[in-house]
């Protein structure tokens, strides 16, 4: 059985969600961002139960294939954004339809259907809590931060920063953590 799970952003969700099926007695064979894939089908009044639970905890099981898609959508740009530290600066165009062998056009459709906001503008929001995760821990300077997250310059990092937040990297480092959203929530 396969099952799409939304708001799944991290490690941590995926060990959240390994522990609701444990608690169930459900045989996973794989957890990932967003996707539970177990070895047998789940029992109706299981699969309700792991509903309710899940849902208590802020993730829904979609059922729609629409919505399904774009979960993976999301959590395919969280992964880059969020998780992979590449030298090589990649078209997400290109990421996002090769993972899914969709046409971009047709998920970038989709996308602002189901969400309300184009991939684009899903991307820059992704990018910017990376960009004030990394200015709060204070490791990397604006430059190494807008070369790590593929910004032509440091000019265009801080406009959009400012276009996004209302802030420049210097004022919201100022005011520390006090600004940042949760990945599930941008």
């Amino acid at each position: 059985m396969h099952l799409y799970i939304k708001n799944m952003v991290c490690n941590r969700c995926i060990l959240v969600v390994q522990q609701e099926l444990q608690k169930l007695d459900i045989d996973s064979c794989n957890v990932s961002l967003g996707e539970v894939k177990t070895h047998n089908d789940i029992p109706k009044d299981k699969l309700e139960l792991l509903e309710n639970n899940l849902a208590a905890l802020g993730f829904e099981i979609l059922d729609n294939s629409r919505q399904q898609l774009v979960e993976k959508i999301k959590n395919i740009i969280i992964q880059q954004v969020h998780h992979v530290e590449d030298e090589e600066h990649h078209n997400f165009s290109e990421i996002l339809s090769r993972a899914l062998h969709k046409d971009y056009s047709y998920l970038s459709s989709l996308f602002s259907d189901v969400e309300g906001i184009t991939i684009e503008k899903y991307i820059i929001n992704q990018k910017i809590e990376k960009v004030k995760e990394l200015i709060i821990y204070n490791r990397l300077n604006l430059s190494e931060i807008a070369y790590q997250l593929g910004y032509s310059s440091v000019a265009h990092l801080s406009n959009q920063f400012k276009k996004v937040t209302g802030l420049t990297p210097s004022h919201f480092k100022q005011l520390g953590e006090k600004k940042r959203n949760p990945i599930d929530k941008v």
